[in-house]
């Protein structure tokens, strides 16, 4: 019997060090952006960066957390961390089902490759079969609206249709868990509500979902749930009715 999707996160630390800065310059920094993690300095007399410090999350099926903070707050932080690009120096992070993570569209892009086999160089790294790939590829390839630069290299494109491109494949996987980061701007207003349907679609099939924007509108539009970062600390989780208060707190 599969375990049904779920995110547990208890008391997760990450720190990362910052070598060949002095600490307190780094802290007179720190205090003139008014941003960032908490410092501390390390063993090894290297400053120290404590992005997220001990930070608690129960998120279930159904469930759809927006992520809100300033720049250095830690949001970037979190979704890495789900993802398993970043090790834990404390704490634990368990999830039971499949991971979607839309954090940089540009990651796994080869730029001499075409478009064609970029998309199936996505899905491979998603984790799809070279078949399930080419049964997706003409809606992939449909909803670019690239056409013929398909059979060109990335290299050819301007940064919006490689946008179009990322978005496309990164968005064709199917997910429990999907991780979202500031949703990147993909081209004109059409190709805007395509993408936003595209994602209601994918958000409406995975089981949960994190995304973190400075967008309320989109928050309230896809999310159920917030919680707010503060150099690396974490509100409680709250009702995404109270995103408002939780903001002017």
């Amino acid at each position: 019997m599969s375990h049904p999707v779920s995110i547990s996160v208890s008391d997760l630390s990450i720190r990362f060090p910052v070598y060949g800065v002095d600490a307190k310059s780094l802290k007179k920094h720190l205090a003139r952006v008014t941003v960032g993690g908490r410092l501390g300095s390390s063993m090894a007399g290297a400053t120290e960066v404590r992005a997220l410090s001990k930070l608690n999350l129960e998120l279930r099926a159904g469930d759809r957390l927006g992520l809100i903070g300033h720049n250095g707050s830690g949001k970037t932080t979190l979704l890495r961390a789900l993802s398993g690009a970043y090790e834990p120096d404390e704490g634990m992070i368990d999830i039971h089902g499949h991971i979607a993570a839309l954090l940089d569209l540009g990651l796994g892009i080869d730029p001499s490759a075409t478009g064609y086999d970029n998309i199936r160089l996505r899905g491979r790294i998603a984790g799809l079969s070279a078949k399930e790939i080419e049964l997706k590829m003409d809606e992939i390839a449909e909803f670019t609206g690239l056409g013929p630069f398909l059979a060109m290299p990335v290299k050819t494109y301007s940064a919006g249709m490689q946008a179009r491109l990322a978005f496309a494949a990164a968005t064709a996987v199917e997910a429990d868990v999907l991780l979202m980061d500031e949703w990147i701007a993909v081209g004109d207003a059409d190709i805007q509500k395509l993408a936003h349907k595209r994602l209601l679609n994918l958000v409406e099939r995975a089981g949960i979902l994190v995304l973190a924007s400075h967008d309320l509108d989109l928050l309230r539009l896809y999310c159920n749930k917030v919680m707010r970062l503060e150099g690396g600390v974490a509100s409680p989780v709250t009702d995404i009715r109270k995103l408002a208060e939780l903001m002017a707190a």
